[in-house]
């Protein structure tokens, strides 16, 4: 059986990364003709002695939904003989997978291009053009609160104990001036769950504001951390100090992980 942090980084990129593709390929124009009409199954699958882990991309005339488990007849696999070789591979290492469907070129070169707009997501991606730099703080924070939401439930000792002392509280995150831009994590008793959009049954128990993208960017890019986005007016902080630190110490923590 693979190691614990591998199989953390496993659950972390194919239950938090793979889902936000659909932002890439949604509010893309180019990305979103060139899957328009597409029918097809495209699995990642990795080898572990309690069984295969992997997840699928079931396009269906276009639209994009994310599965996880493994699909008896993919279209197109890319599949690894390690879970720590598929987690290297979708942190941008050059790892090459064995791909079957490697004949159906087409397919497989859109497939390509989805996966690489990934790459938008890397601290180091710097886009200049404001659709790219949207996405990049789109898919940043639906990424974050999935992430946030799997790194508890895949069992990390320090999130789920803190998550196990809290009532029924939601941390949001949005970005000012962009109202499809916001996300929230529920925690209530050790369980916790990702929403998108805003949580309106219940007030924030922490709200994290970026001050629009342009606010945004800075802090995605690491060129300042939260005290001085906070102190340069970047981000605003509503509710409690102490939990949105403890929030931005698991983020980085994931960060670290998975990169």
């Amino acid at each position: 059986m693979a190691e614990y942090a591998e199989l953390m980084k496993a659950r972390i990129f194919l239950r938090a990364l793979f889902p936000v593709m659909k932002v890439a390929l949604n509010d893309d124009p180019n990305m979103k003709k060139r899957f328009d009409g597409i029918n097809a199954v495209v699995q990642f699958a990795a080898k572990d002695e309690d069984g295969d882990i992997g997840a699928y991309l079931d396009f269906k005339n276009g639209d994009l939904a994310i599965v996880q488990g493994i699909s008896d007849t993919p279209d197109i696999a890319f599949r690894f003989g390690s879970v720590a070789k598929m987690n290297a591979m979708l942190a941008g290492k050059p790892v090459l997978p064995r791909i079957k469907g490697f004949y159906k070129l087409s397919r497989l070169s859109k497939v390509v291009s989805l996966f690489l707009s990934l790459r938008v997501l890397e601290p180091d991606s710097r886009p200049k053009d404001p659709m790219k730099r949207r996405l990049k703080v789109k898919m940043s924070v639906y990424m974050m609160v999935a992430a946030l939401s799997q790194y508890n439930k895949g069992g990390d000792p320090e999130m789920v104990k803190w998550t196990a002392k809290q009532p029924e509280r939601i941390y949001q995150i949005s970005v000012t001036g962009e109202e499809d831009i916001a996300a929230y994590l529920k925690v209530k008793a050790g369980n916790s769950k990702a929403g998108l959009g805003f949580y309106n049954k219940r007030k924030p128990f922490v709200h994290m504001k970026f001050n629009g993208i342009d606010g945004a960017m800075p802090i995605l890019l690491e060129e300042v951390n939260m005290v001085e986005a906070v102190g340069n007016g970047l981000l605003a902080l509503e509710g409690s100090p102490e939990y949105a630190r403890d929030l931005g110490n698991f983020m980085m923590r994931i960060q670290n992980l998975v990169m």
